[in-house]
């Protein structure tokens, strides 16, 4: 549904939910929007009418209103932030149930909005950085290209691969705002995605050890290709609708890895814990100033005005950084 039209966005009433097992009931105080809530939005209700409104959202701050008891890792009056679960409802509500084992402490430093920016991207990045493509201490002084600096997600893979990994980072964007941005989060070197291979090469790399593809892998794929080191990795967010070349990285002996950040909670896996050990990480390393918060637009009050907003923002390619509402 687009999001100009009246319906795309309504406000209704439902109980307030008690949890039960490892669920915690959460009263939410600010969220963030990311890519995923606008695609699911404009594919929920293609061609049938929903037989209930549909509530989503993927990126919440809020404080632990009751547990369930199973739960041993929060108690009422615990500060919170998380991402949530695409099998269950979303974090455009007041009241949320979300299992404790993908929630983290909030960060204490940071407002709600500023925490409420960080949970999907962080994730995501640390996710694709430390556990697809395994970098670590032993990879410090290596090189990583990321595609789609400016980004959600890119934001954070620039700060968690500069200050914590080491790496030497190229990051890709076009408009001067966003090339700023980039620098701001660290980047080494700023490149534009339209002359990909020539202009990582005039910055001085002939090839990079690390590709990571937030905008478009199959966009940008003979340029990957062609761009990254024997040996090296290359991991994306991104899906395709048609089949990704993967024969073109045999000589090279590249690996190739999908990273989503809703894995863990679809399948219910077993580490799926993992989630809330790295939030907790995430957390120390923005209290200490090691990483910033990515949130670049405030928005202040949940109302139907205000989501509609924030959706026509991120849906106009623009956006920088992430997108926050307030409560």
């Amino acid at each position: 549904m687009p999001i100009a039209a009246p319906e795309s966005f309504i406000s209704f009433e439902t109980p307030v939910p008690t949890p039960t097992g490892r669920d915690l009931l959460v009263k939410i105080n600010a969220i963030s929007v990311n890519p995923v809530d606008y695609k699911i939005r404009q594919n929920s209700a293609k061609d049938i009418v929903l037989p209930q409104p549909k509530v989503i959202g993927w990126d919440a701050t809020g404080i632990v209103e009751a547990t369930g008891e199973a739960v041993t890792l929060f108690k009422p009056g615990d500060k919170v932030y998380y991402a949530g679960d695409l099998t269950r409802g979303g974090c455009n509500t007041e009241y949320q149930l979300i299992d404790e084992r993908i929630v983290g402490a909030a960060p204490a430093t940071l407002s709600i909005t500023q925490a409420a920016a960080m949970p999907l991207t962080a994730l995501t990045a640390w996710e694709l950085l430390s556990e697809k493509m395994r970098i670590s201490e032993k990879d410090k002084g290596k090189s990583i290209l990321i595609i789609g600096g400016a980004g959600g997600v890119g934001s954070v893979a620039i700060q968690l691969a500069k200050k914590v990994a080491g790496l030497k980072v190229i990051a890709t964007a076009s408009r001067p705002e966003t090339i700023d941005w980039c620098k701001q989060m660290g980047a080494d070197a700023v490149v534009n995605h339209k002359n990909l291979v020539e202009d990582v090469r005039t910055a001085g790399y002939k090839e990079v050890d690390f590709i990571a593809d937030f905008a478009d892998v199959n966009g940008y794929w003979d340029a990957i290709v062609e761009l990254i080191k024997p040996q090296g990795h290359i991991s994306s967010i991104t899906g395709s609708s048609t089949p990704v070349a993967l024969n073109k990285l045999k000589n090279k002996s590249v690996s190739f890895s999908w990273e989503v950040m809703f894995t863990r909670s679809m399948y219910q896996t077993d580490d799926m814990i993992e989630q809330h050990h790295i939030l907790n990480k995430v957390a120390s390393l923005l209290n200490n100033g090691t990483l910033t918060s990515t949130l670049h637009t405030t928005l202040h009050g949940f109302t139907v005005e205000n989501l509609k907003e924030a959706h026509r923002l991120l849906e106009s390619g623009k956006a920088i950084g992430k997108i926050a509402i307030g409560y």
